[in-house]
């Protein structure tokens, strides 16, 4: 008998959602990576955003708009995603793929290095409700310190892929990018700035309250 596992078990309680199905294979067709946020963890995303009544979000990452799909269908009309991506190819297809679900008119993207549009938000003095980082791994450190300088209080930060596929758990896992997400991981747990707890499921996903 064939063991499954208790994601898929979970998953299998749910209808197929079939706007991210799509985003899912439109992704896939474009040879995109295929690592958008899991289907779980994109229904908390909304659930999160809506329990909050966020009218503000940043997200660090777009790929292919799967996420940000689940961000702006938590927001209220006249909420308002900032999406940061670093390849403009990847934020047409999202761009596309979220207009497509209906949720174009809550979505702005910005493209280019992270980094700097962090920079030049702070700049502005612009403030968020709720932020999901989901790009380069060697910079959630630095991703999560601008979120932290970035918020309103009371604000949610979700980090996805607090597991790296169980490379964070491994010793003989060296590479920055494993290193940069303990670190990230570590600083969830511990910056006195924050509550916080990181769920094991899926490829784990770090949640953080802005005190």
């Amino acid at each position: 008998m064939e063991t499954i596992s208790a994601e898929s078990y979970m998953e299998g309680l749910y209808k197929e959602d079939e706007v991210l199905e799509r985003v899912k294979a439109d992704i896939r067709d474009r040879n995109m990576p295929e690592i958008s946020i899991a289907p779980g963890y994109g229904r908390l995303l909304t659930m999160l955003v809506g329990m909050i009544g966020a009218t503000r979000v940043l997200e660090i990452g777009a790929l292919g708009g799967y996420s940000g799909i689940c961000l702006a269908r938590g927001l209220k009309e006249g909420g308002k995603l900032i999406s940061l991506e670093l390849k403009e190819e990847f934020a047409d297809v999202a761009k596309r793929n979220v207009s497509e679900a209906g949720l174009g008119g809550y979505v702005e993207y910005r493209i280019g290095e992270a980094l700097h549009h962090l920079e030049q938000l702070r700049a502005e003095g612009a403030r968020f409700d709720f932020f999901f980082i989901d790009a380069d791994k060697v910079n959630y450190p630095n991703y999560l310190e601008y979120a932290i300088q970035l918020a309103n209080p009371g604000a949610v930060i979700a980090g996805d892929n607090t597991l790296m596929r169980g490379k964070v758990v491994d010793d003989n896992q060296t590479k920055a990018s494993v290193q940069a997400m303990r670190k990230f991981n570590s600083l969830i747990a511990t910056d006195p700035r924050l509550e916080s707890t990181i769920l094991p499921a899926y490829d784990g996903l770090a949640l953080a309250r802005v005190k």
